[in-house]
């Protein structure tokens, strides 16, 4: 073997060695390749605890509506009369009625415009001789009394100054309603004397006529009015039995006692007949009250009217289906409205025509005296056109 052959081996170690090297880097650099990193091991699962419940959120409360704030109702205005005094001496005969026209438009505002001073003694008494004035106070008109006589003003019995103050209506166009009766209930229908006969067998009977009577327990020197039961009252918004109409026939006065008692007669309005009744006088009621609105809405009807005429004028009294039970007091004004009746529209609606309701025409005012529990009297103060039985009746 020559020199060169033993050799050549040994010329290939470095060669050998660096192969060495590069296996042995290739294989950490695959190593390091294919061995995920410390962060990315996947991690042993372990059993977690269950969550704790979560409780629900109670309910909100709901939303308040915000509040609304409305403006207080305007006072009604006051209108005045154009034609209205500035000053007034009140004379003998005046009402309170007939004054409260002179200075207002609408009458019924009297509370709103008389000013009660607190200087003089009764100041909603006004007497013959005493001035009204009107002024202004904080822009407002109001009405100021003035005592005519200064000796009033010293405290008085008090019968003594109401005979002399002035009523609020006419007294001599309701004085035979205020102490009597009007509307008669069932039982006292049933129950009261009444006249039975006379000496001679008469039916009819006139004032100084003495009269038997019965049913009662009677002394001698009393008195009673003498009624005529009239129509059955209905109303006529639902049918219901109101009760009977009392007309006032006069006034007797028994002289014997017994059954059958001797009664005279002392003054008739109308003829007394036979079964006439025979009833207490009422001697308290009021004479003085307020022209005033209702405080409540009332709506009702005119069911009658005493002495039934067809026309219904100023100053005559008719009957209400409306009474104390719907609101009703003696001074309350209501205004009067014609019904409106049905007419058929002959150019709408085929041959028959369409059914129309016309409507309820103003006609006046009335003013309430007497009340009973569902219905009443009223005066008619003010009749602009004719007024009949079954018009209407509301605020004014």
């Amino acid at each position: 073997m020559d020199r060169h052959s033993i050799n050549s081996p040994l010329r290939s170690l470095p060669f050998l060695r660096a192969l060495a090297i590069s296996l042995f880097a290739a294989s950490l650099v695959v190593a390091c390749a294919s061995s995920p990193p410390a962060d990315e091991q996947p991690a042993v699962e372990q059993s977690k605890p269950a969550p704790a419940p979560v409780a629900e959120p109670a309910p909100a409360p709901p939303a308040q509506p915000a509040p609304v704030y409305r403006e207080a109702p305007a006072e009604p205005a006051v209108r005045l009369n154009p034609r209205h005094p500035d000053r007034y001496v009140v004379k003998k005969g005046d009402t309170l009625w007939d004054i409260s026209e002179m200075f207002l438009k609408d009458p019924w505002f009297w509370p709103e415009i008389w000013y009660v001073n607190p200087q003089i003694g009764n100041p909603h008494l006004i007497y013959p001789g005493d001035v009204i004035t009107l002024v202004y106070i904080d822009g407002k008109p109001r009405l100021i009394l003035e005592r005519g006589n200064v000796a009033r003003l010293s405290p008085r019995v008090r019968e003594e100054p109401l005979a002399d103050a002035i009523v609020t209506i006419p007294y001599e166009m309701i004085k035979a309603f205020l102490s009597k009766p009007q509307v008669l209930d069932k039982d006292t229908v049933e129950n009261s004397p009444y006249i039975f006969t006379t000496q001679h067998g008469h039916l009819v009977h006139g004032a100084g006529a003495e009269v038997y009577v019965r049913g009662g327990d009677f002394a001698e020197s009393d008195v009673f009015n003498v009624m005529h039961v009239g129509e059955k009252l209905y109303d006529p918004d639902g049918g219901d039995f109101l009760g009977y109409e009392g007309i006032y026939v006069g006034e007797g006065t028994i002289k014997r006692e017994g059954d059958p008692a001797t009664m005279l007669l002392n003054a008739t309005q109308r003829e007394a007949l036979n079964g006439n009744l025979l009833l207490e006088p009422i001697e308290d009621f009021p004479l003085y009250f307020t022209p005033r609105s209702p405080d409540e809405q009332v709506e009702g009807t005119i069911i009658s009217v005493i002495d039934g005429v067809s026309v219904i004028g100023s100053y005559q009294i008719v009957t209400l289906n409306r009474g104390s039970s719907h609101g009703l007091e003696p001074g309350h004004v209501l205004a009067v409205y014609q019904a409106g009746r049905v007419e058929r529209d002959r150019f709408a609606g085929g041959w028959r025509g369409e059914k129309v309701q016309l409507p309820d025409e103003y006609a006046g005012l009335s003013m309430v005296f007497r009340t009973f529990d569902r219905i009443s009297y009223a005066l008619i103060v003010r009749a602009e056109s004719d007024i009949h039985v079954l018009d209407v009746v509301r605020n004014p």
